[in-house]
């Protein structure tokens, strides 16, 4: 039987994707949800995998070309040649399920009965069942890191399962030029990547629809450190996750927020949207661009969930490996231009949100405390606001009170 591959349905945000990868070709063997092509949106890369165990027979879209949902990139022949390929592979598999054990059945695949390649690869390696795993996507849809922490809470009798490996980034054509000869003087254009083009676009946009202003303060980070530097190793051995400084700035950020919520809100015509739930989007700099994860309902969060989501995000954004629905949304970034060594910067806003922050290098300086000059680890923070909806006056106290909290982080633990 004949089965037409298709680009899957994009988001609404997402009118047409590119085609940069096919990982098969025509007589290729194939196995079900193996990945066939790789698809580049404005936003991330796209995963098509194959919907049952095959043979490649044609591919009807070459690499380079512009595809939209629904539309046929290649069709693949099933039947009894196909599963023949397909058994050597799964013959190979170190840890064969048993007789009595039966896989995960479709219709146990969540509350929506969609999985993504990764997921239902754990899932059903694991014999597990997906409607038993909380959920933590968006619309209720099963995550690859709500499988792995079900596994890791899971009891068991003899050694932990096998997590696999996260799918390395997909091939993504390197458009950088290459060097000249010695003494040349030539000159090479080279294509905007899709996510390359759309963040110029969108940055073009906020400064053009939105009345941008920036302002400066500065904050001494011997508190933070000193408790950061406290209990780094224990927060390590207990929660399995290295304990940052991002994490701080999220609950100082929020905290500000609290008290300024016209810095969480947005424009909606000439209406200010007021959102009283705080999703934290955190940028991420990879080979392709600049991308910005969203942590949701970050407030409800405490210090070492927001340090394995953050870390997850990062690992996830530069091996590509990122859902649209991991991007979409965020009433509030925040940036760290500091681990490339900026000392000061005027971050723009990921519109149509009305704030980000900026953080920066931490560097000692001589400041005066109590009288006495004291070297201290400072860092310069920029947030940059809509001055159409924001005045300075509360952008201003919103910086004041993120400096005042990361002085003394014994309030953010205790509430005060």
């Amino acid at each position: 039987m004949s089965t037409e591959i298709r680009v899957p349905q994009l988001p609404e945000s997402v009118a047409d994707a590119t085609l940069v990868a096919w990982h098969k070709q025509p007589g290729d063997p194939i196995r079900r949800d193996e990945n066939l092509a790789d698809l580049e949106t404005d936003k991330v890369v796209l995963e098509v995998p194959a919907p049952a165990n095959g043979i490649v027979r044609e591919i009807r879209v070459q690499s380079g070309a512009v595809v939209t949902s629904g539309q046929v990139l290649a069709v693949i022949e099933e039947g009894a040649a196909a599963a023949a390929a397909a058994k050597p592979a799964a013959a190979a598999s170190p840890a064969a399920a048993p007789k009595g054990a039966a896989r995960s059945a479709p219709a146990e695949e969540g509350k929506d009965g969609r999985l993504s390649p990764s997921v239902r690869r754990l899932v059903e390696e694991n014999q597990l069942n997906p409607a038993a795993i909380p959920a933590s996507g968006r619309d209720g849809r099963l995550t690859k890191s709500d499988v792995v922490d079900y596994l890791g809470k899971k009891p068991t009798a003899g050694a932990p399962p096998a997590v696999l490996p996260a799918a390395p980034a997909p091939p993504v054509q390197t458009r950088a030029p290459k060097p000249a000869a010695p003494g040349a003087r030539s000159e090479q254009r080279v294509a905007m990547t899709r996510l390359r083009a759309r963040i110029a676009q969108r940055l073009l946009e906020a400064q053009a629809s939105q009345a941008l202003l920036t302002t400066f303060n500065e904050v001494d980070l011997t508190a933070t450190q000193e408790l950061r530097a406290r209990y780094k190793e224990r927060f390590e051995k207990v929660h399995g996750v290295k304990l940052g400084f991002m994490s701080f700035f999220v609950k100082a950020a929020i905290e500000a927020l609290k008290k300024y919520p016209v810095l969480n809100a947005s424009v909606d015509g000439n209406d200010i949207v007021y959102h009283e739930y705080y999703d934290i989007g955190v940028a991420v700099s990879t080979d392709r661009g600049l991308i910005v994860p969203i942590v949701r309902d970050a407030d409800t969060k405490s210090f070492a969930a927001l340090e394995k989501e953050i870390a997850d995000y990062a690992r996830a954004a530069r091996e590509g490996t990122l859902a649209i629905e991991d991007l979409t949304g965020g009433t509030f970034t925040i940036t760290n231009g500091g681990v490339f060594g900026s000392l000061m910067s005027t971050p723009i806003v990921n519109a149509p949100q009305s704030a980000i922050l900026g953080m920066h290098k931490i560097q000692d300086r001589p400041m005066v405390v109590n009288g006495q000059v004291a070297v201290r680890p400072m860092m310069y923070l920029a947030v940059t606001y809509d001055h159409r909806i924001i005045d300075s006056r509360e952008a201003v106290q919103f910086l004041v009170s993120i400096k005042e909290a990361l002085e003394d982080p014994g309030r953010m633990l205790l509430g005060l």
